[in-house]
């Protein structure tokens, strides 16, 4: 069989053949050179991203609490108990507010019968008459004695809520200056027998070893 045109078909042939090669050509992936802010895509398209940039203040310097004795000194000192609830001693407020309790109480109580046995003896020493009937069983030297008695118990009475007072800050400030004291749990201390060779003899003098691990 012959063709009538022969050279159409043989560019049906090679147009066939650049149709296929530019085909196969688009297929090949081009590689992309990454620069800063690009992220390279599957599909080999780029995008540009704009790093995000995180504000810090590093110029200024990072705040640390600090467990201040002054602090602790100085709220103990305006209500006494209050310095350890700073330091978070809470178990010690109930026995500060019980001593002051009883303290207060002792003082009224002593100041009240001073004051009831003082008046009792002026009133007889000048005759002014309005006497109590219940202390009618007391003489003029009981009085004196009674009332010599509560005046003492209630300056001491005065004396020990003045050391209560001192003391409650002393506390407080120990506590907050060690607040921030590490204990560690490796802390342990063993005492052992141990026996100890003089430098002279060959007998062994027995004694005890203190070992501290900390």
């Amino acid at each position: 069989m012959k063709l009538k045109h022969p050279g159409l078909l043989l560019l049906a042939v090679l147009a066939l053949l650049q149709i296929e090669l530019a085909a196969q050509i688009d297929s090949i992936p081009v590689p992309v050179k990454k620069r800063p802010g690009m992220v390279v895509m599957n599909d080999s398209s780029t995008s540009p991203i704009r790093p995000k940039v995180m504000k810090t203040d590093s110029l200024k310097p990072s705040k640390t609490y600090v467990h201040s004795p002054k602090r602790a000194a100085l709220y103990s000192a305006i209500l006494p108990g209050m310095g350890q609830v700073y330091n978070k001693k809470y178990w010690k407020v109930p026995i500060i507010a019980v001593g002051a309790g009883a303290l207060i109480y002792g003082l009224n109580f002593n100041q009240s019968n001073f004051s009831m046995f003082k008046e009792e003896l002026i009133k007889r020493q000048q005759n002014l008459g309005d006497l109590d009937p219940d202390l009618d069983r007391y003489t003029d030297a009981n009085l004196n004695e009674l009332q010599d008695f509560y005046r003492r118990n209630r300056d001491l009475t005065i004396v020990g809520m003045a050391l209560l007072y001192a003391l409650n800050i002393i506390d407080a400030t120990v506590d907050a200056h060690l607040f921030d004291f590490n204990v560690s749990d490796d802390l342990s201390m063993h005492i052992r027998p141990k026996a100890v060779y003089p430098a002279f003899s060959a007998v062994p003098a027995f004694g005890v070893g203190l070992n501290l691990r900390f």
